[in-house]
């Protein structure tokens, strides 16, 4: 086989067919061929290097060219890949409509199929090249952003001295939930498939900006040792405000997903399921998904924790309280998911003292 030759699928169950089109398309290029759909199907999945084009028959006696088509476009992996239809049916309105990029009647042109095929060529390779750039500057901001992020950790265990390793901690929480919650044997298929439409890898960074709205608390009260007053703790909440402010003045060029997630987190991590919590008394999942993951993560890292104002709760005696909490101050089936998961927050909780 020649590997500098682009590859071309050519998909018939006349062998005539294929033999008239490896004649037009085998000096420039590698020409593979299937009888069926189904076979057509198995030699896409199976293929370290997809073709460039795939040209398909629309009537076959085994998985005809338009149920092909459609498995083809409902692949991630294969939805890009170019597909020509030739066939002596005259329904070119038919095809286009279904995904194709282009239709050719037969009895087939040698120069107009060498022309076609050899324009979506190129047509594809300016397309992944400006793929590849994108991508490349995707990852550029992605990785400024976390950069970015992990400094502003940095700054809050700084100002609140006494949090020692939280935001760490916090965030290997709400990864143990996010993990479990979406793994394939998991049994909260619905959450599953939320999280993973909301990017799980960019929620858990997204938690270190959970208490970011604590640098603007005076030292008096985010240090004082011992239980605030009414007074103090209407002054404590604002940070939630606060960080949403923050957020949104960081990330101010920013109006994609990063900025959802951290202003969510940091906005609404201490509302309850009740309503009860604050700054906005929202309830149930009118709180965002990834703020229920962070109040958990947050609450249990609270009491298993020393602070200034109260020792340190029992892993045991931690987790009873949020179970006890559960559909009041906490989402029932995060609090669900935390019981499966207790061994995994004990370990963290344990290896990042």
């Amino acid at each position: 086989m020649d590997n500098t030759k682009h590859s071309i699928l050519v998909v018939d169950d006349e062998e005539i067919n294929v033999m008239m089109l490896e004649g037009i398309l085998e000096d420039e290029y590698t020409v593979i061929t299937a009888n069926d759909g189904t076979q057509a199907l198995d030699i896409l999945w199976h293929s370290k290097v997809l073709p460039k084009v795939v040209l398909l028959d629309v009537q076959m006696r085994k998985m005809g060219g338009f149920e092909t088509l459609k498995n083809i476009k409902a692949d991630e992996a294969l939805k890009r890949i170019p597909v020509i239809f030739i066939t002596a049916d005259r329904e070119e309105s038919k095809a286009l409509a279904a995904g194709a990029v282009d239709y050719i009647p037969k009895p087939p042109n040698p120069d107009v199929v060498r022309l076609r095929v050899k324009n979506q060529i190129e047509l594809k390779n300016y397309s992944d090249h400006l793929e590849e750039l994108v991508a490349e500057k995707t990852a550029e901001i992605t990785a400024s952003m976390n950069t970015m992020l992990q400094a502003m950790a940095n700054i809050i265990e700084y100002r609140n001295l006494e949090s020692g390793s939280h935001v760490k901690r916090v965030q290997l929480y709400s990864k143990a939930l996010i993990d479990h919650i979406t793994d394939r044997s998991s049994k909260y298929v619905e959450y599953a498939y939320q999280l993973k439409l909301l990017d799980t890898d960019i929620i858990v960074k997204s938690v270190a900006l959970h208490d970011v709205g604590k640098i603007g608390i005076p030292d008096k009260i985010l240090l004082k040792p011992g239980k605030l007053d009414p007074d103090e703790f209407d002054i404590m909440k604002t940070h939630t405000t606060l960080g949403k402010k923050i957020v949104e003045s960081i990330l101010s060029n920013n109006d994609g997903i990063y900025l959802q997630h951290c202003r969510d987190i940091a906005y609404c991590h201490h509302e309850r399921f009740d309503g009860k919590g604050y700054p906005r008394g929202i309830s149930g999942y009118d709180i965002p998904l990834t703020a229920r993951v962070a109040a958990v993560a947050d609450v249990y890292d609270a009491l298993v924790c020393a602070r200034v104002y109260k020792p340190a709760f029992t892993y045991n005696d931690a987790i009873k309280i949020i179970v006890d909490g559960s559909g009041s101050q906490f989402d029932p089936i995060l609090t669900k998911a935390l019981l499966d998961t207790q061994d995994e927050f004990k370990a963290i909780a344990e290896a990042y003292k």
